[in-house]
């Protein structure tokens, strides 16, 4: 485990809140078809994953409870996946054993994977590592660890939203610009944990530097029967205004 600061203060967040998301986790583990982000939008949506996954090495960076691994695994991946908090994969573990379903869960930063370079065909995640860790370091580990042509898929919230979050934290955030797009880039908030983000600009840069190619950018909606379940934004805000984005790269 990496001793840096931010890498600490989230594991003890998460470790703290795990509870509040079993309910969740279950919901997902259950799940016919995976669902994505605050807006829960259908993977038939979004495609985010290969249809086919019979003979992949996946890996899943910031698992969380795991329920993309085991969406992945459904598919024929053989899966790893790492999370910081401890607490969040014993919720993993239980639900690994009620459905019956293994891959290797890892205690550990996303920012220092374990893994063996040139070890995976597909890596992704959803509001794990883009969010909690460095944007240069997670996404450089998990460059390291693809094998060359192997893509990654993540999904995490707009830089738009962090422009518009207040210095108090207070949530749902407004519709009011009160941050420095330009210099986007590590957010401190007490409680809530230490996140990280980059305007658009910022993230084809670092994709350019390590070497992933873009190959698509989605800017999810919600549907309009969609309920108003976000703590960050208002659905219609959401509406109105991108919340969420999705990244698919391929390594050089």
């Amino acid at each position: 485990m990496s001793t840096n600061e931010h890498v600490a203060r989230n594991e003890a967040r998460w470790n703290d809140i795990a509870p509040e998301w079993v309910a969740a986790a279950e919901a997902n583990w259950a799940a016919d078809e995976p669902r994505w982000g605050q807006w829960s939008i259908p993977e038939s949506d979004l495609e985010m994953l290969p249809v086919d996954m019979t003979g992949m090495d996946a890996v899943e960076l910031g698992c969380g409870t795991a329920y993309v691994s085991a969406w992945m695994a459904r598919r024929g991946a053989r899966v790893r996946a790492i999370d910081v908090s401890e607490r969040q994969l014993e919720t993993a573990r239980r639900l690994q054993t009620q459905y019956g379903i293994e891959f290797d869960l890892v205690h550990g930063n996303a920012e220092h994977l374990p893994w063996e370079d040139a070890s995976a065909d597909f890596a992704i995640s959803e509001y794990g590592a883009p969010v909690w860790c460095r944007p240069e370091a997670w996404l450089a580990e998990a460059h390291r660890v693809l094998r060359p042509g192997g893509a990654l898929v993540f999904l995490t919230h707009s830089p738009l939203c962090s422009v518009c979050e207040p210095p108090t934290g207070e949530l749902p955030i407004g519709d009011r610009l009160l941050n420095n797009y330009f210099e986007l880039y590590r957010q401190d908030w007490k409680e809530e944990g230490v996140c990280f983000d980059l305007p658009l600009s910022g993230w084809f840069r670092v994709f350019r530097e390590i070497g992933f190619a873009v190959e698509d950018y989605r800017e999810p909606r919600p549907s309009p029967d969609c309920p108003d379940t976000s703590r960050i934004v208002t659905l219609n805000w959401a509406r109105r205004y991108p919340s969420e984005h999705v990244f698919k790269l391929r390594r050089d």
